[in-house]
């Protein structure tokens, strides 16, 4: 798994959302009409979100004609590590815990749950 020394900002998480969709480089021009589009963010401040993750290492340039845009973390591995973040903060880094917290909570049905039994069942199947 890989690691990461920095934070993603909200703002930011949306323009890597674009990157690790498209599995591919992405122009500015094209992550400014998303993001201008469906946030009503300035070619400005859809600049700047890049800039910034450009200097945390999150992302890379690649230069043809244009710029193109690259993660350079996963969206899995991304998610990882603020998952295992959250459980560390949370729940003492307890799996368990988190799970049982939302059992208890209702944020589980019963649906939830028999599908869970059923995914890890298939789990220790392929083992």
């Amino acid at each position: 798994m890989c690691t990461i020394s920095f934070k993603i900002s909200d703002a930011e998480l949306e323009v890597m959302r674009i990157l690790w969709r498209e599995k591919q480089a992405v122009s500015f021009s094209d992550i400014r009409t998303e993001l201008s589009n469906k946030m009503g963010w300035e070619k400005s401040t859809i600049a700047t979100l890049i800039r910034r993750l450009q200097k945390k290492g999150a992302i890379s340039i690649q230069d043809k004609e244009m710029h193109y845009y690259m993660p350079n973390i996963t969206k899995e591995d991304y998610t990882m590590i603020k998952k295992k973040s959250l459980i560390d903060k949370l729940y003492g880094g307890s799996t368990k815990n988190f799970v049982a917290a939302l059992c208890q909570n209702g944020e589980l049905t019963e649906a939830d749950i028999d599908e869970l039994k059923m995914y890890f069942r298939m789990g220790d199947e392929n083992k």
